[in-house]
């Protein structure tokens, strides 16, 4: 134990993944450490950093990555794979029944793979380029050679798409890389570059991207090179993936969304597809049911449209660019619908739920990457007439505090 450090017992583990220690009636959390651990760390406002786990909890396992604990992306490789379950189950659990809802929570859904969408830093310094995440709680830059939580091809960018990265990084900038359905392979955007972009320097970065395996290099939104168009299959349909549209964190956990979406709906033969982005789900439910797919990203939009108008084997589907947030569709709008699906930011969707509450609307399907904002979505629904059925959360955010779910409600 050093001079300024003292023992703390831990009381729980908390919504954010550290563990929570009482003195004088005031939490203190500790990043790293487990339920019932008597540990030491130094505390500095009410956060504490681990110095010594004096007694270890049985839950307590050798972390997969030699990054854990310096890396800011990943919480909780410490904790054994059931009681890492059972928590991730019971924050959803209480996020519901802090707003007085007994949710029936189903077994966490741990999907096969890894992460096909990431962002990474990349900084400059008189030592050369460095590449990686964040350190917890702080703007330090950790060099990443290994990860646990990224797709392999993922992983290989970080080796062989640094040549592109120090052609292309006088300073600071950031890459968001996304592993595609094309033969070649990943989509990379580029942000933060302070270099003009000569011919040269073009033919450089195509010849980078073919040593990377990378389809289409974007700079700032703007595709500077492109081996071939990157798209991903919703439900057996192509769909194009513009420059930087948000797509689902991992390809499983998203086949299994739209697997509990689809079922939700059941027999519908009207749904309206709410924060629709590319058509994750738009393209499933269309295999069955007339689809509206509405979403303020224009760019999301018209890759949708262009997929509907190549598609095959799907019923009729409306894609609609409107923002939900400022005018959300009103009840007399929703009531031509059987289910409504919504797969809100992590503000959650207020103002859509409430003309939900409002509507005829028989069936709705909730789809949430925080469980607070799914609570209290649910319930303003349940408040309007729905009865809440089966809560699924699905492990998407792998070793984060971060818990996605899909919640069903009837009329």
């Amino acid at each position: 134990m050093t001079a300024d450090s003292r023992v703390f017992e831990i009381e729980r583990v908390g919504a954010q993944g550290d563990g929570v220690a009482l003195v004088d009636g005031d939490s203190v959390f500790i990043p790293f450490t487990l339920q019932g651990e008597r540990v030491t760390a130094v505390v500095d406002g009410g956060r504490g950093r681990l110095v010594d786990v004096v007694t270890p909890s049985a839950d307590r396992i050798l972390p997969v990555c030699r990054h854990f604990g310096v890396c800011g992306g990943c919480a909780l490789q410490h904790m054994e794979g059931r009681a890492y379950r059972d928590w991730k189950t019971e924050q959803v659990r209480a996020a519901f029944a802090a707003r007085g809802l007994d949710a029936e929570v189903g077994e966490l859904i741990v999907p096969e793979g890894g992460r096909r969408r990431v962002v990474l830093t990349a900084r400059r310094d008189p030592d050369g380029l460095h590449l990686g995440f964040h350190a917890a709680q702080s703007h330090a830059l950790v060099d990443i050679i290994e990860c646990p939580v990224m797709a392999p091809p993922m992983l290989a960018f970080l080796r062989r798409g640094r040549a592109l990265l120090e052609r292309l990084v006088s300073r600071r900038g950031e890459a968001r890389v996304t592993l595609t359905m094309s033969v070649a392979g990943l989509d990379v955007m580029i942000a933060g570059i302070e270099k003009s972009l000569s011919p040269q320097l073009r033919a450089a970065i195509a010849e980078d991207a073919a040593v990377a395996g990378v389809a289409r290099v974007s700079i700032d939104g703007e595709p500077v090179f492109e081996a071939l168009a990157p798209f991903l299959v919703f439900g057996d349909v192509d769909v194009p993936l513009p420059p930087g549209v948000f797509i689902q964190a991992m390809a499983e956990a998203e086949v299994q969304m739209a697997r509990l979406v689809v079922e939700g709906v059941g027999k519908a033969k009207r749904v309206a597809d709410l924060f629709a982005g590319i058509g994750a789900f738009t393209f499933p439910l269309a295999k069955r049911a007339r689809v509206l797919a509405v979403d303020s990203n224009r760019e999301a939009i018209a890759a949708l449209s262009l997929a509907v108008r190549q598609a095959k084997g799907v019923k009729p589907i409306t894609p609609l660019v409107r923002d939900l947030f400022r005018e959300p569709l009103s009840p007399l709008e929703l009531n031509a619908y059987d289910a409504v699906v919504f797969d809100p930011p992590r503000a959650g969707a207020e103002a859509q739920v409430r003309a939900l509450a409002r509507s005829k609307v028989a069936t709705v399907v909730a789809v949430s990457c925080h469980p607070a904002t799914l609570a209290r979505d649910a319930r303003l629904l349940v408040d309007g007439g729905y009865k809440m059925g089966a809560v699924t959360p699905i492990d998407q955010f792998r070793y984060s505090p971060h818990v996605e779910a899909v919640s069903m409600f009837r009329r």
